[in-house]
């Protein structure tokens, strides 16, 4: 395998994840058009959609029928299956009217972590799995009016998201990334030079 490929947990990693320059100031812009979640996940989110109703401002639709589109089959989803989120009001059911995730407010008010109702889909963004590599979401990134349009500072994406990026690999997938990180910037700083 090459320095240039390598896979971590199953994924191939995609190296422009080490480069890209990316710059948002969140205004929940990234959630107008839905998400993705894991069939296991919407599972979850319907076992609490008593709570996540009473979280939900007068934006929001309180009818569970209307949160989700029917399951398809996806194999870059752990259980095999994506199920998407429903726009209203022009964005996801789930993002209320102060552009913040109604499933990330939920978990904060129960004292959990503030991700552990919210699909991995919307955590890792701009990061996606696409045909099973780990990669940059261009396609999400590309239909957005502010989202990376004038990045704030120098930094790749993958420096401000080390949080989400450990979330995602754990300890030791990260670990392994920080390895293929530091391989690869230093191959192509070579390159450079030459």
């Amino acid at each position: 395998m090459s320095s240039s490929e390598k896979r971590i947990n199953n994924l191939k990693i995609d190296p422009r994840i080490f480069t890209l320059k990316f710059g948002c100031k969140c205004n929940g812009e990234c959630c107008h058009y839905g998400v993705y979640t894991d069939l296991k996940e919407y599972e979850l989110i319907m076992s609490l959609k008593d709570k996540i109703i009473d979280a939900m401002d007068e934006t929001q639709p309180k009818d569970t029928k209307v949160w989700f589109e029917e399951p398809q089959k996806d194999d870059d989803f752990e259980s095999g299956f994506a199920v998407g989120t429903e726009l209203y009001n022009g964005k996801c059911v789930f993002l209320d009217k102060a552009g913040l995730c109604t499933l990330q407010k939920l978990a904060v008010a129960e004292g959990k972590h503030h991700w552990d109702y919210k699909p991995v889909y919307c955590i890792l963004f701009p990061f996606t799995v696409w045909e099973e590599t780990f990669t940059i979401d261009d396609e999400h990134i590309d239909r957005l009016s502010h989202c990376n349009k004038k990045p704030q500072d120098d930094s790749p994406i993958y420096e401000s998201c080390v949080e989400e990026l450990k979330h995602f690999f754990g300890e030791e997938g990260f670990r392994q990334l920080e390895e293929f990180r530091m391989e690869y910037l230093s191959a192509n700083k070579t390159l450079e030079k030459v």
